[in-house]
């Protein structure tokens, strides 16, 4: 078998489309011969020659290639990596540094076999992974490399505070315990650092969304090193709401917005609710705390004279958690007056969960999460950031006011 150290594009695509490579799919196909011809290219370099080049620079020779599988998550790709007449030659910056999500989603797999899931089912749900071929031996390696890393990911300090914005929130997933399948609650928090940069600083896996474990939670984040929290954006889950009274007694709530709008459309009659709905967003697209306040007075008014008055009723009752961000910089309201960065991040998490279906265990949830968010918590550190520098100077808690009289007229009207 002889690999080239360059690649005709045109030749090796007529080769692909004439069945010649033996792969049915292009992009694994592409994957495979690129990295070969790479390895074959370092091989080459090592020998300080090129394949049958006959030089006096030569120090070593080739030998063959042994075939090793890759996976990717574009299937499993069959490599020939070159040997060498004397030494090793391994290409570790291909077979070792792979993405810890990637092999937290075949560790997964694997587990599923040791808990005695059918083999149907696993086969099914790694060929949904686009992997085949896992060796015992390999899982277990791979399983105790990434175990360390997440607990290490779980268990760092909190040093690049104060977190001044806190998001936290919660998803449901399905593990196998004592013989039966249970919803266990997986709890995150991301966090915007002093740099600007998002954060997730801590989860876990708990039995229910209780003010004990919601306690105990956050109690953890204060022990690692999380401080300077100044508002905290959740959904209005009464265990969130004591728990951040009793663990950040200095922080405010801010009441998430979507999820707002969602319980608020529960209460409205389908027919009425684009009116009531855009009635209800205008409050939170003035420019400034008073124009904020003035608006929810007016908006209270027509839905009463409307005759929505429970609904009316039930925004009034909520003003302060829904405008708690009305008391920090303008140009942050986009990013802190509801918790879509958290929900975004649980539709990832939820993308590569629902693979699994059934966890066989708390442990798989959390090797999986857990690699998922410490990659995601990478990526962040080095993209662009979520809030400026500048900006974040400024996000020192105003001093509480009283709310304009509109309101309280509205409220008495």
């Amino acid at each position: 078998m002889t690999v080239p150290t360059t690649i005709d594009p045109a030749a090796w695509l007529g080769n692909y489309l004439a069945g010649e490579d033996g792969d049915t799919d292009l992009a694994r196909a592409m994957l495979g011969a690129f990295a070969n011809v790479l390895m074959s290219a370092e091989a080459s370099a090592t020998c300080m020659a090129a394949y049958g080049e006959r030089t006096d620079e030569r120090v070593n020779s080739r030998n063959g290639y042994r075939d090793r599988k890759w996976d990717t998550r574009v299937g499993t790709v069959d490599l020939a990596v070159p040997k060498l007449r004397e030494g090793n030659y391994y290409p570790d910056w291909l077979l070792t540094h792979r993405r810890r999500a990637e092999q937290a989603l075949t560790t997964v797999v694997a587990q599923c076999y040791v808990e005695g899931v059918s083999t149907r089912r696993v086969d099914d749900l790694a060929k949904a992974m686009g992997i085949d071929g896992l060796s015992k031996s390999q899982v277990s390696r791979m399983a105790a490399e990434l175990d360390g890393k997440v607990a290490e990911f779980r268990d760092r300090p909190l040093d690049a505070g104060p977190y001044r914005y806190l998001w936290i929130d919660a998803l449901t997933q399905k593990v196998r315990e004592s013989g039966r399948v249970v919803n266990v609650s997986v709890v995150v928090a991301t966090a915007v650092n002093a740099e600007g940069r998002r954060e997730i600083v801590g989860f876990d896996v708990v039995t229910t969304e209780s003010t004990t474990s919601w306690t105990e939670f956050l109690r953890g984040l204060v022990e690692r090193g999380l401080n300077g929290v100044e508002l905290v954006i959740s959904d209005a889950h009464g265990g969130i709401k004591n728990a951040i009274a009793t663990v950040l007694s200095g922080a405010g709530w801010q009441r998430c917005r979507t999820h707002f709008m969602a319980n608020l459309a529960s209460r409205v009659p389908k027919k009425d609710w684009p009116m009531v709905a855009a009635l209800v967003r205008s409050i939170f697209e003035q420019p400034d705390r008073d124009g904020t306040w003035n608006q929810l007075g007016e908006v209270i008014d027509k839905l009463t004279k409307a005759g929505f008055v429970d609904v009316a009723d039930y925004v009034l009752d909520a003003a302060e958690d829904i405008l708690a961000f009305a008391a920090f910089p303008v140009e942050h309201w986009p990013k802190i007056r509801s918790n879509n960065p958290q929900e975004r991040l649980n539709k990832e998490i939820r993308r590569r969960t629902d693979v699994v279906g059934i966890f066989p265990n708390r442990a798989a949830v959390i090797r999986l999460v857990g690699a998922l968010l410490a990659e995601q918590t990478d990526e962040w550190a080095i993209s662009k950031r979520y809030m400026s520098l500048e900006s974040l100077k400024t996000a020192h808690k105003a001093e509480a006011s009283t709310a304009p009289p509109t309101v309280l007229e509205a409220a008495s009207g």
